[in-house]
């Protein structure tokens, strides 16, 4: 049987906003936990806005709207509707929820946790295994944007790396998986991560912005 921790970090982010409330703050200032859970309904719920996520211009503008006006409902119904999961559809395909369902509600609960003081948590195996498989799926997109050096990354701990990046010098990123993702996805001042390699390529990494 899969096991799609997809729904695990969907039931423990969904716990967080209800105890926190919708006022707090998230690694993405300005936004609150009202803004955040309105961005993860939106991307599972509204299909004609939910490409402006990742898409410039009018797409997204009109995705940013939509969010605005979702973040304006209640926000015992915004948590409700976040914990009940994906309609029927696209978002419950089984590949969309280990890899970009994984990914987004992960990164996401600890845009949540670590703007609130809770640091990294530790995984199970089986976890940690599964975000290293998205860790290795295609790092090179995330890290488009890094010029003048080569990247590695590494599971610490273990001999598991993958290049994430073509290049001289090389820089290498060690760290558990989740960390390793966090860095990626753009959150490098709250991922437990070691940099290492020449002067030149940790300089390049630590100038370079990851994410989508």
């Amino acid at each position: 049987m899969v096991e799609f921790f997809d729904a695990v970090e969907r039931a423990q982010l969904s716990d967080l906003l209800d105890e926190l409330g919708p006022q707090a703050p998230t690694l993405l200032a300005p936004w609150t936990t009202r803004d955040l859970a309105a961005h993860l309904i939106l991307r599972e719920r509204d299909s004609l806005a939910g490409p402006g996520l990742v898409l410039p211009g009018a797409w997204g503008r009109l995705a940013e709207r939509r969010r605005r006006a979702l973040a304006l409902r209640d926000f015992t119904w915004l948590s409700a509707t976040l914990r009940s999961g994906p309609p029927p559809g696209f978002f419950r395909i089984g590949w969309v929820r280990r890899l970009s369902s994984l990914n987004e509600f992960f990164v996401h609960h600890e845009d949540v946790r670590r703007a609130n003081g809770r640091g990294p948590r530790t995984s199970e195996q089986a976890m940690d295994e599964a975000l290293w498989r998205n860790v290795s799926h295609a790092p090179w997109l995330l890290a488009r944007r890094l010029h003048g050096a080569g990247l590695e990354l590494q599971w610490a701990g273990t001999a598991q790396t993958v290049r994430a990046r073509r290049g001289e010098p090389t820089a290498r990123i060690a760290g558990p998986p989740g960390e390793l993702l966090l860095y990626l996805f753009g959150r490098q001042s709250a991922a437990h991560v070691e940099v290492s390699g020449p002067d030149a390529a940790i300089e390049a990494v630590r100038r370079a912005r990851f994410g989508m």
